[in-house]
């Protein structure tokens, strides 16, 4: 038995069904996918009506069928090679009890492989835990050597809160024009505003789909699916699209507000000009958001033309704001709030925070910023902040 495991469901997913195009010459082996939003019941039912060489699972699911003692965990003795895929992903997720106690479960003698995008302290830590003494390490980047795909033409551009919606909507209406087959995904800080996002250009009549945590396991891997098999589309999306996912053919991808890090950013960049395509990345910051421009500094990337916004443009963008239900626009506004809070170069000055929150509200056609819970609040350092409204 093989076993591989990675920590977002939808890669799972599609890794499974790669495997079995890839396979379907070979009469006997089969694959078979372990991941949440199923039934765990249906799980055995499949393992044991169809018997699998090939297992690949995520950590949460793969455990639960470790420690119900129904016999997987047997099945398990036989197991030849362990793959983790996007070990840094599943450390980044707080995956490593899990797979500690994964690792304890299948047998010494076995071929273990992991893959990293970036080889982090931890990284390092757990592959002490699963690969051999005599391991061997193959970078396939390079001392030096750019972190990026050199066919794909980085820009970043600085603008006022108030005009990122219009530019987003403006770029993609560029961008359609100049690719005749056009594929973009738009990356947001958060899933309420990619969900913001994704009402606004769905009201401007783009070919929009959203993907983000907040929506159900099936629905996004529908749209997983939709997207890898479309052209002019767009995919508004949060960071669960940012890494492992193969899309064919995307042409641009669009950064709206500051990645979490410069990590994240590349893997977002990497997700166009895959298999030697060429591709656009835009990174669309705040005026106070240009800071993190040092941290990618030695990435061939430019300054970006700002685009004229005529008067009827803004004006069709204002409106479709106008028509965004409330309950989303106030959803976004705590979001925002919060993933900026967590990032220390802004949440550390709470009086600023503030303050940039209210521009972020009014950017999203509200007109005073929405109540926060009390413990909310405490939580985040904001009870007593000016420009922060809590609840009584």
């Amino acid at each position: 038995m093989f076993l591989l495991f990675v920590p977002p469901r939808e890669l799972a997913i599609q890794v499974a069904a790669e495997a079995n195009v890839l396979l379907k010459h070979h009469a006997g082996i089969g694959v078979q996918t372990l991941t949440g939003g199923t039934r765990f019941k249906m799980d055995q039912k499949r393992l044991e009506s169809n018997p699998c060489q090939i297992i690949v699972a995520t950590p949460g699911r793969l455990l639960d069928h470790i420690e119900n003692k129904s016999g997987f965990s047997v099945r398990l003795m036989g197991l030849k090679m362990l793959i983790l895929d996007e070990a840094d992903h599943l450390l980044d997720l707080g995956y490593r009890k899990d797979t500690e106690k994964i690792v304890d479960s299948v047998p010494r003698q076995r071929q273990s492989l992991l893959f990293s995008a970036t080889i982090p302290r931890e990284v390092r830590r757990i592959s002490q835990l699963v690969l051999k003494r005599d391991h061997v390490f193959v970078d396939t980047v390079g001392l030096g050597c750019v972190e990026t795909h050199a066919k794909v033409l980085q820009s970043y551009l600085i603008a006022p809160h108030q005009l990122h919606f219009h530019l987003v909507y403006n770029l993609l209406k560029e961008h359609m024009q100049q690719e005749l087959d056009y594929k973009v995904i738009v990356f947001c800080t958060t899933a309420m505003v990619a969900a913001f996002m994704y009402v606004l250009l769905r009201d401007l009549k783009m070919n929009v789909r959203e993907m983000h945590s907040r929506k159900p396991q099936l629905y996004r891997s529908r749209i997983s699916d939709e997207f890898r098999e479309s052209k002019c589309i767009i995919l508004v999306t949060s960071d669960v699209s940012a890494r492992g996912m193969n899309y064919p053919d995307v042409t641009l991808v669009i950064q709206v507000g500051i990645p979490p890090d410069r990590e994240q950013y590349i893997h977002r960049l990497g997700r166009t000009g895959r298999q030697g395509r060429d591709g656009k990345g835009i990174l669309l910051l705040a005026p106070w958001e240009e800071y993190f421009m040092e941290q990618i500094k030695d990435l061939p990337i430019k300054k970006y033309q700002l685009l004229d916004l005529d008067s009827d443009t803004k004006q069709k963008v204002e409106d479709s704001i106008g028509r965004v239900d409330p309950s989303i626009k106030e959803a976004a506004y705590h979001a925002w709030l919060g993933y900026y809070n967590s990032i220390r170069e802004v949440g550390r000055d709470k009086t600023m925070l503030a303050d940039l929150a209210n521009q972020f509200c009014h950017s999203i056609g509200l007109e005073k910023p929405p109540a926060l819970f009390r413990r909310t609040a405490l939580k985040m350092g904001l009870k007593g902040i000016p420009g922060i409204r809590v609840q009584k």
